[in-house]
């Protein structure tokens, strides 16, 4: 399992490049709530909205669309190496986070909202 994994994780410069479209190309909306930190990655490998009082109705519409096309992807990526989608997902998300801005707000694995 563990060589899956690796096998899995190194193909996540491909998945994060691959997972284009509304799944990762985010809208200046999106960007902006991120930047603001309103939302933000979560390690389950989706958005979360992390300040529900400036979240407005089109930001969550659009938030949960992302996650939608999100997980479409996770699950075909899951099928194609033999893992489950939540691993799937779980390790797209250390490279989301990894990769995000500094300033940018993320959900730790405690459910914890920190900023990078």
């Amino acid at each position: 399992m563990r060589t899956k994994l690796i096998g899995v994780a190194a193909a996540f410069g491909l998945v994060v490049a691959g997972l284009t479209g509304a799944a990762l190309a985010a809208s200046p909306a999106i960007e902006n709530a991120k930047a603001q930190c309103i939302i933000g990655e979560q390690t389950d490998g989706y958005l979360g909205v992390k300040d529900s009082s400036r979240a407005s109705a089109e930001l969550r519409r659009e938030v949960d669309s992302i996650n939608l096309q999100r997980k479409a992807a996770y699950t075909k990526l899951a099928a194609q190496n033999g893992v489950s989608v939540e691993t799937a997902a779980a390790l797209t998300a250390e490279k989301l986070i990894n990769n995000a801005p500094s300033g940018q707000c993320y959900r730790d694995q405690s459910g914890v909202w920190r900023q990078k």
